[in-house]
């Protein structure tokens, strides 16, 4: 079955494959011309990596491998939404192959044929396809699903066949991957001052008494700062305010709201509906052909919900009855009928915790069901069964606590299925069941339920019309017909009581407008068509028109003022707060004279623990510089001079300093500084290369 699925999923991609070809041979003469702006010369590149453009039809063939990859592991395609994930994923992609062919060349890294068929066949088969090929029953790998698809591919078509050496060459590239990250991270190392110096670090500890004055204490009103300070304050820290292509964009939304001609249409059809269905004898014709709802005719299998709806509102549910209208919490109206209730076959619910023991030999099978009667022992015990699951299980239900959901006895293998349906009560079953998986600890959780039922649902949306919309729509194609700059958009906001939204520094790969969800054409307007000042044409949402204009538009680089005025502002005014805080401290000999300053502001506080490695003031927040100036102090009682730190100005008093005491061996310091370099590794080298690579990306422009 698995692999008839994955033949239909393949089947379906071809078709997909057609039809984008279908498309660009209908509109071919307006994409591939000369004229084109999307094909042809440097309008065709979506971006340039380490010095290579990247042309539109590269990139479109790496989102279809990404796409494939997704339909072949989910079965299905994906949404708008992930189809936006998966083109990040291709740009991040073709990233990878074009910065790290070279360091792979030059590193002399390969895999080698053998290699490959080991990942895929032997016995290291990599985790993609463990994931792909997983027993439902047991969520663990199964190696004849692996088999069975390997066969088939000897008289497989060419679509399969070109799908699976795709993978082989994403498998090959993963592996040199790993290859590259695995050399570097090894070749980190820390020496014993390092080691000596992170012992010191974590256990020298400073007793001291900190006064916080947040930058509150002085006004906001009290500091003038003018638009020069503010822009030399961006000169000075340029690093600070490095921004992408981002626009400044004002709205108006047109709400698709259903008029109350439109919900009196469907409370009236929908009763209208809901006295055919009552009398009808052919339940699941009628709503399938009359309901614009998901579903609507459904067996509710033992165990499972009835719709909530259903429930919710009636409290004694009879076969033959219809009941309804009921109003949904997803805008919209439905009626149900119980068709029927019968007995079905029995199906029950349990949780497991898999011991696997697959290819162990007798020795270590030993071990593992040594190691599972402890576990047992502690559940017994009183140990939680949902976390000794998180804990110990060694399949996919662990993460959920071992629920294996609703199964019937057929769904399992004979030995676990017989003792679950065996139980008489909900609740541990106090031995161990061996299976060929393994060995099982089970808890009865709901024991075995056999009634279901057939509903049949009509459910109508609760929308606007095609009057209504045309309606706003107008309102909405006149108000952009006539506004045709800034200055009439917001005069004709005015005159008509339309309330302008701002959405300020929108990113040029942004796909919603605040909270406006798929606003992506929006974007790709004020990026692509308008110039300042423009006024767009009517864009369709979800639930809404929108006409906007765009005010300003900004480029890549450092931030204008427009851009950052109130975070500069912040930093600026608590940068004057902090001198004149100092300036009414300066004079003052104790923490406590300086309290006094700001009696209603300030807090004195104790830390009589404070680790040298801290980045954290208690009662105060991050303050790196101030824990620091702690352990600069040298004699207790000293005070430090006042620290600027983001929250305000702190002053420490040392009272007292224990240093790290020496130790024999600083090995295990120096393992763990390691250990933590390594781990950031890749990630760091990943960075520093798509850095020097110079990345540029145009994808806004076309997507």
């Amino acid at each position: 079955m698995a692999l008839i699925k994955k033949i239909r999923q393949r089947t379906g991609l071809a078709i997909g494959v057609i039809a984008v070809g279908l498309i660009f041979f209908l509109v071919g003469g307006d994409l591939l011309g000369p004229n084109s702006t999307l094909l042809g010369s440097s309008a065709n590149n979506v971006g340039e990596i380490a010095g290579e453009d990247v042309s539109y039809e590269e990139y479109i063939r790496k989102i279809e491998e990404i796409k494939i990859s997704f339909q072949q592991n989910t079965g299905r395609t994906p949404s708008e939404n992930e189809m936006s994930t998966l083109r990040e994923q291709a740009w991040q992609a073709l990233i990878v192959d074009k910065v790290f062919a070279e360091q792979y060349e030059a590193l002399g890294l390969t895999i080698s044929d053998a290699e490959l068929v080991d990942m895929v066949q032997g016995k290291n088969i990599i985790a993609e396809l463990r994931q792909q090929l997983t027993n439902p029953a047991t969520g663990e790998f199964d190696r004849s699903q692996l088999i069975s698809f390997l066969q088939s591919l000897e008289t497989a078509g060419p679509e399969q066949v070109a799908f699976w050496e795709q993978q082989e060459k994403m498998f090959a590239k993963g592996r040199l991957r790993i290859k590259y990250d695995n050399l570097l991270s090894t070749s980190e190392y820390a020496n014993s001052k390092e080691g000596k110096l992170e012992h010191r670090m974590a256990n020298s500890i400073a007793d001291v008494d900190h006064l916080f004055i947040p930058f509150y204490a002085i006004s906001d009103s009290s500091i003038e700062v003018s638009d020069s300070e503010l822009k030399a304050y961006i000169s000075k820290y340029p690093e600070k305010f490095k921004v992408k292509n981002a626009a400044d964009l004002e709205y108006i939304s047109f709400e698709l709201i259903p008029s109350s001609e439109d919900s009196a249409a469907v409370i009236s059809e929908i009763k209208k509906l809901t006295e055919e269905l009552r009398a009808s004898d052919a339940d699941s014709a009628f709503v399938l052909r009359n309901s614009e709802g998901q579903n609507p005719f459904a067996v509710v299998a033992p165990g499972e919900e009835l719709p909530n709806t259903l429930t919710s509102n009636v409290d004694d549910i009879q076969v033959g009855e219809t009941y309804g209208p009921f109003l949904t919490n997803r805008s919209s109206y439905v009626t149900h009928k119980v068709t029927s209730k019968f007995e079905g076959t029995p199906r029950m619910r349990a949780a497991h915790i898999l011991f696997g023991t697959q290819e162990l030999s007798d020795d270590a099978k030993a071990e593992v069901k040594q190691n599972a009667e402890r576990v047992l022992k502690e559940i017994q015990n009183g140990l939680d069964f949902a976390t000794a699951a998180a804990q110990n299980g060694q399949d996919g239900t662990a993460q959920r606590g071992g629920d294996l959901g609703w199964f019937a006895k057929a769904d399992f293998v004979e030995a676990f299925a017989d003792v679950s349906f065996a139980a008489k009560s909900t609740g541990l079953i106090n031995r161990l069941v061996e299976t060929e998986y393994g060995y099982h600890i089970i808890s009865v959780t709901e024991l075995p339920k056999t009634t279901s039922y057939k509903i049949a649902t009509i459910e109508l949306e609760l929308g606007p019309s095609d009057v209504t919309r045309n309606e706003v729509f107008r309102r909405a194609d006149s108000f952009a017909s006539t506004s045709g700059n800034t200055a009439e958009f917001s005069a004709n906001a005015e005159k008509d009581g339309y309330r302008i939204i701002q959405a300020n520094n929108v990113d040029a790969f942004a796909r919603t407008l605040n909270n406006l969800q798929n606003a992506r054409e929006v974007v790709r307007w004020a990026f692509n068509e308008a110039s300042e000042g423009s006024v767009s044409p009517v864009f369709e949402l979800d639930n809404a028109y929108i006409v906007a204009n765009l005010k300003k538009k900004y480029e890549e680089g450092t931030a204008t003022l427009d851009q950052v005025r109130q975070q500069v502002l912040v930093q600026v005014r608590n940068d004057k707060k902090a001198e004149i805080i100092k300036e009414k401290l300066a004079g003052k000999a104790t923490l406590e004279e300086m309290q006094a300053v700001f009696p209603n502001e300030a807090s004195l506080d104790k830390s009589p623990d404070l680790r040298m490695n801290a980045s954290v003031l208690p009662g105060v927040g991050y303050a790196p510089k101030a824990i620091g100036a702690a352990f600069g102090l040298k004699n207790s009682g000293d005070i430090s001079k006042p620290i600027h730190e983001d929250v305000g100005i702190i002053v420490i008093k040392l009272n007292s300093l224990t240093p790290a005491a020496d130790i024999a061996s600083y090995n295990s310091y120096q393992s763990q500084l390691t250990l933590n370099a390594s781990q950031r590794t890749a990630y760091m080298i990943m960075m520093a290369l798509e850095d020097l690579a110079d990345v540029k990306d145009y994808r806004y422009k076309f997507f």
